[in-house]
């Protein structure tokens, strides 16, 4: 089902030209989402506009450039009979056998190695630990569970066992009754698992992706080579300028606004989620 966002933002945008292959040149800001490590794939050009679908964390966007390149806009768009061309064309994708809205067009490597380095010298912080907790927000994730709940943050290898049981533990009690939400921070140290990684940052469904794949469904989260794995490069490239080396890693704010870090399975999850910080 499309989820309607804010309807026809005018952004600035680069002028738009076409490949070889027929699908036109990204609009700059929307290939700067790209390289965050968002999935992106071309709906065509209906009514004029070149329309694009992105997904980043979880959530779909939708683009239409303007026939001059000037200008884009984010959001659904209408006919003039009030029907929404957005569905059809999100229908259109899906009939193509894009069934998941995942990504097979973009298959460029970009450079990660400064992207946390970067962010850290755009703003200023108290400490190191701060810095760092800046870069786990701004990391590429997914979530489980209540998006009102208070947050921990976690590096996740989809293959990982220590991850698996750590999720195992906290589902039923905390994650299934809306008490915690889990930001998973999708990562892989083989090619394997890179690539499911970026898978649960393409599907819309990620939550139910990645339960599957804990219940023993082998199909929940495929390996598919041609995914963008760049957002997975990110949060990568984060681990390394940390010198973090294991999943799960678990990031979270204390009640006392102190940036507490566990390395591995918590030994006590539940004096963990009781010394969250609530959610702001």
């Amino acid at each position: 089902m499309v989820r309607v966002l804010g309807f026809l933002l005018v952004l600035l945008a680069m002028p738009s030209f076409t490949n070889a292959q027929g699908v036109p040149e990204l609009p700059a800001p929307i290939q700067n989402l790209v390289d965050e490590g968002a999935q992106i794939r071309f709906l065509g050009k209906d009514h004029g506009f070149d329309a694009w679908l992105t997904i980043k964390n979880g959530q779909e966007q939708y683009f239409y450039v303007k026939p001059d390149g000037q200008a884009f806009l984010m959001g659904v768009l209408f006919d003039k009979n009030g029907e929404m061309v957005t569905l059809d064309q999100v229908e259109r994708l899906r009939e193509g056998g894009d069934s998941t809205l995942l990504d097979t067009l973009t298959g460029t490597e970009f450079d990660t190695s400064n992207a946390s380095e970067a962010a850290r010298q755009s703003f200023e912080f108290k400490s190191p630990s701060e810095r760092l907790f800046h870069d786990i927000e701004n990391s590429n994730w997914v979530a489980l569970g209540n998006p009102r709940a208070p947050v921990i943050y976690s590096f996740i290898d989809p293959q990982c066992p220590h991850c698996h049981h750590f999720i195992e533990e906290i589902r039923a009690e905390y994650l299934d009754k809306g008490r915690v939400q889990v930001r998973m921070i999708p990562v892989g140290f083989r090619e394997e698992t890179r690539a499911q990684a970026a898978f649960l940052m393409a599907t819309p469904d990620p939550e139910a992706r990645f339960y599957a794949h804990m219940d023993g469904d082998e199909e929940a989260i495929p390996v598919n080579a041609a995914l963008n794995q760049q957002g997975v490069q990110r949060n990568l490239a984060i681990m390394q300028s940390w010198k973090l080396n294991v999943t799960p890693m678990i990031f979270y704010r204390g009640r006392d606004g102190e940036v507490k870090v566990i390395r591995g399975k918590p030994q006590d999850s539940a004096a963990m989620i009781a010394d969250l910080a609530p959610q702001s």
